[in-house]
């Protein structure tokens, strides 16, 4: 019987290269920066990784198809490297390859790395993803990214009589805690702190987002070395890694296209994957238990609807633990402890490694006094990839017993 992966597998190093518009770097250079950081911080040498995956999302305009880039930049000796792909969720899937070639007991030590180089293709957001295949009559084929996330508001507004007002009192507000956490931190694209009043009358992209609702795209990598808990104990003597709790990935199988249930204003997904990653981490009530979050904030709207989605605020209520502060980086739950996408931007192969790294510089205090999270101890990030009625999601759970 399937067991799942709690406290199976150790997190020993990690490293996150600085967001942004990297034109002096090739994207194997990204690569390297990130690698760095994670091995020295991981304290074991090349040779002890015995597997790599590595995770990028447009190989036409990055380093091809294949993970031999990695294994080439890296200077990996001669191991098996896998290239993985997923849409937002690309770099926790190569973080869950790496965590299972060690659970399986194939490997002992193992490599994920994500990484983008999105500022070098000319385009403003993201290149063309082309075609969705058979979903392509439920999307439309004039659809945008903040078109589509802009109509999670208006049905949220609908199914829960909440004035779009409010909503986009809210989702201000969301806006302006991720700039104030990202200003304070170095390796964050956008560091510069935004009121509710430049938010809400920025110029309109999508009703009701505006331009501070909407995140941007940069070049970033980032990489994690896991093992077990057994080697991670020999390795790091004052017990300075951080165990994987859960893992969970739940794919849209289109139904919220098709049929008449889905009230568009959640992500299914969602719920189902929060759900086993909780009964795989033992989470009872992740209100009370979890500590803080990196949530897939593409939209500020996304955000909003995900509290509810993942369980920590009640159906129809985001909006009320929002303006309590309740999400904020003195609240309950700090939600985007690093700024979250809205200050990094979104290098799609990079982004759910860059999270992971954000919660475990928490869980380990390796953060300056001013941003950095009382008795942090669980903490949960959350990729989405796609659009609201089709995607990809995937929640981990990391900490410390």
């Amino acid at each position: 019987m399937a067991t799942g992966i709690n406290n199976k597998i150790a997190i020993i190093g990690m490293g996150c290269t600085k967001f942004g518009e990297r034109w002096e770097a090739s994207g194997e250079d990204l690569m390297v920066e990130a690698f760095e950081e994670c091995l020295e911080d991981a304290g074991i040498e090349k040779k002890d990784i015995q597997a790599g995956y590595f995770g990028t999302h447009y190989e036409e305009v990055n380093v091809g198809k294949s993970a031999i880039p990695m294994a080439v930049a890296l200077k990996l000796p001669y191991v098996p490297v896998t290239r993985v792909e997923n849409f937002c969720a690309t770099a926790t899937e190569a973080f869950r390859g790496a965590c299972y070639a060690v659970a399986s007991g194939a490997v002992d030590i193992a490599l994920a790395l994500g990484m983008e180089k999105l500022k070098d293709t000319g385009f403003a957001g993201l290149p063309n993803a082309g075609s969705y295949g058979v979903m392509d009559f439920a999307i439309g084929t004039n659809w945008t990214a903040p078109g589509q996330f802009a109509q999670l508001a208006t049905a949220y507004s609908s199914a829960y009589d909440l004035p779009m007002e409010k909503i986009k009192e809210a989702i201000a507000h969301v806006s302006v805690k991720s700039h104030k956490n990202g200003a304070m931190n170095p390796k964050a694209h956008l560091r510069r702190p935004v009121t509710e009043q430049q938010i809400m009358s920025a110029p309109m992209i999508a009703y009701p987002l505006g331009l501070f609702d909407c995140c941007g795209v940069s070049d970033g990598s980032a990489a994690a070395i896991v093992t077990t808990p057994e080697i991670a104990k020999s390795l790091k003597k004052d017990q300075d890694y951080v165990m994987v709790k859960a893992l969970q990935v739940a794919c849209s199988s289109g139904e919220e296209s098709i049929y008449n249930n889905w009230d568009g204003a959640h992500v299914e997904s969602t719920t189902r994957a929060s759900l086993k990653a909780y009964e795989e981490a033992g989470i009872k009530n992740p209100r009370e238990e979890i500590n803080l979050m990196e949530l897939h904030d593409c939209f500020s709207i996304t955000e909003f609807v995900t509290y509810e989605d993942i369980h920590i605020s009640p159906r129809g209520k985001a909006y009320d633990d929002v303006m309590s502060g309740f999400y904020d980086l003195d609240g309950k739950i700090p939600c985007q402890v690093d700024g979250g996408l809205k200050c990094f931007g979104h290098p799609i192969g990079a982004s759910g490694l860059r999270m992971l790294y954000a919660l475990y510089e928490q869980i380990l205090e390796r953060v300056p006094e001013e941003r950095k999270v009382s008795n942090a101890r669980l903490g949960l990030a959350h990729n989405l990839g796609g659009i609201p009625n089709y995607n990809v999601v995937s929640i981990a759970i990391i900490g410390r017993d």
